[in-house]
C-alpha cells in the first residue's frame, strides 16, 4: 500500500526584487548615478520615493498544499512565470522556502538544468561518482550502476573526458541517466527534455516510467509537452501566479482546462466570403477544423482528439497537376509539415471534378507540443518546377 511520500503545507517562497541597480557600473553609469544622489539630496521628497520603489516583494509560491503519494507521477503545469521550477527548487532543497513546511521521506534526484551538479572540470567517470556520494550512494552501490549509466548516456567513447568538453547533448543525457539510475525514492525533472532530439526525449520518457511502474519511485516532472504530460503521469498539479487552480488525477481534463485558459484559439473556421485567393483553377471556400463527427472545433485541442481539416472549394478547370492541401505552421513562422491529397498512393487519391470539392485530412495526433499554430491552405498547380499561381490562405 502507498504512503505519503511529499507533504507541503501552506507554502510560500517570497523574492524581492531589487530595483536599483548594484552591479558592475560602466562610467556612464556611475556619473548618470552620481546625477541622480546629488539631485536627491537637493529634494528629500523625491529621495523617499525613489527609496520605496527600490525593493519589491514578489511571492513566486503562494498558499501550496498538496500530497504526493509514494509511486505517484505527478505533472506540474502552468505558463511560464507561474511558479513549476520554483515549486521543484523548493521541493529540492535548492532553495529555502518562506512560508510553510514540507515533509518529504527518502532521497531526492533532481534534474532541474542541463549538468545540475556538474562539475565542468571532472571527467564523466567522476561526475557519476561525484552524484552518486552527494546522492547518499555507496562507491559500490555506484560501480553496480556504472556501466548501465554510461550505456543509457551513450558517452562510453568520452567517459575519462571533463566534461566541459562534452556538447550540450552529451551534458543532458549524462545528467539524466544518473539522476534516473542511481536508485532515489524520488526523481524530479525539470524541462530540460526540450534540449534533446526526439529519440533521446522518448528514451526518457520511458525511462521514467520504468522507475516509476517498475522500481515504484516517484516521479515530479515539469514540461510544456502536454503530449508526455497525458503519456506520464497519473497526477497533476496546474500552476497560475504562484497558486494551484486545479490538481488531481484526471490528467486529460486538467490538461484541457490549461488550455482552454490560454484562450489563445482564434477561429477553427475561414471562410472565403469576397471570393478572393481564387485563380482560374481553384476557388476556395472555406477551411474548418472539425471533430469525428464533423462538427466545428469549440475548444482548445487535445493532442488525443480525432481533429480533421476540412477544405472546401471549387474547380474551375480540372487539370492533373492540381494540387489542395494544407501546412502547419508555429506561432513564430516555422513550418513543421504541408499535406496535399496527393499524399497517398495515386490509387487511394480523392476523385476531383469540376465543381464543388471537399477534401478532409486527419491531423496526427500527439504530435504538437501545447502552443498555437497557424493553418495554410494551399492550392495550385503543382509542376516539376513547384507551384503555378499558388494560393496561400493562413488561418490561426
Amino acid at each position: 500500500m502507498s504512503y505519503t511520500i511529499i507533504k507541503v503545507e501552506n507554502l510560500g517562497k517570497k523574492y524581492i526584487i531589487d530595483h536599483e541597480h548594484n552591479g558592475n557600473n560602466n562610467f556612464r553609469e556611475v556619473v548618470t548615478n552620481n546625477i541622480k544622489k546629488f539631485f536627491n539630496s537637493i529634494n528629500p521628497s523625491t529621495k523617499k520615493q525613489q527609496q520605496q520603489l527600490k525593493k519589491e516583494e514578489f511571492w513566486a509560491l503562494k498558499d501550496i498544499s498538496f500530497e504526493v503519494k509514494q509511486g505517484d507521477r505527478v505533472g506540474i503545469i502552468g505558463r511560464n512565470g507561474a511558479g513549476k521550477s520554483t515549486l521543484l527548487k523548493v521541493l529540492s532543497r535548492i532553495t529555502e522556502p518562506t512560508t510553510g513546511k514540507i515533509y518529504i521521506k527518502g532521497r531526492i534526484a533532481s534534474l532541474l538544468e542541463v549538468g545540475t551538479g556538474f562539475h565542468p572540470e571532472l571527467t564523466g567517470r567522476e561526475n557519476i561518482y561525484l552524484n552518486g556520494a552527494i546522492l547518499g550512494m555507496s562507491r559500490a552501490e555506484i560501480k553496480k550502476k556504472f556501466d548501465e549509466i554510461v550505456a543509457f548516456a551513450g558517452v562510453e567513447k568520452f567517459i575519462d573526458t571533463p566534461v566541459k568538453r562534452y556538447s550540450s547533448g552529451m551534458y543532458l543525457r549524462l545528467a539524466f541517466s544518473v539522476a534516473a539510475h542511481l536508485e532515489p525514492e524520488i526523481l524530479v525533472v525539470d524541462e530540460v527534455l526540450a534540449v534533446g532530439d526526439a529519440e533521446f526525449q522518448k528514451k526518457c520518457l520511458g525511462k521514467m516510467e520504468d522507475v516509476n511502474k517498475k522500481e515504484g519511485r516517484t516521479v515530479l516532472f515539469v514540461s510544456h509537452n502536454m503530449n508526455a504530460i497525458e503519456q506520464l503521469c497519473n497526477k497533476a498539479i496546474l500552476l497560475d501566479q504562484g497558486r494551484i487552480v486545479k490538481e488531481g488525477e484526471d490528467v486529460s481534463n486538467i490538461v484541457k482546462y490549461y488550455l482552454s485558459c490560454d484562450n489563445q484559439l482564434r477561429s477553427p473556421v475561414w471562410i472565403n466570403k469576397g471570393n478572393e485567393h481564387s485563380n482560374e483553377y481553384f476557388k476556395p471556400i472555406s477551411m474548418k477544423i472539425v471533430d469525428s463527427k464533423g462538427q466545428i472545433v469549440k475548444m482548445p485541442i487535445s493532442n488525443n482528439d480525432d481533429v480533421y481539416i476540412e477544405i472546401k472549394g471549387e474547380i474551375n478547370v480540372l487539370h492533373s497537376a492540381l494540387t489542395i492541401g494544407y501546412a502547419i505552421y508555429t506561432e513564430d513562422g516555422q513550418c513543421l509539415y504541408w499535406s496535399y491529397q496527393t499524399d497517398a498512393p495515386e490509387s487511394d487519391w480523392p476523385k476531383l471534378r469540376v465543381g464543388e470539392n471537399i477534401l478532409i485530412s486527419q491531423f496526427p495526433k500527439r504530435f504538437l507540443n501545447e502552443g498555437t499554430y497557424y493553418i495554410e491552405l494551399i492550392g495550385g498547380l503543382h509542376l516539376l518546377n513547384g507551384f503555378l499561381n499558388p494560393e496561400k490562405i493562413t488561418q490561426q
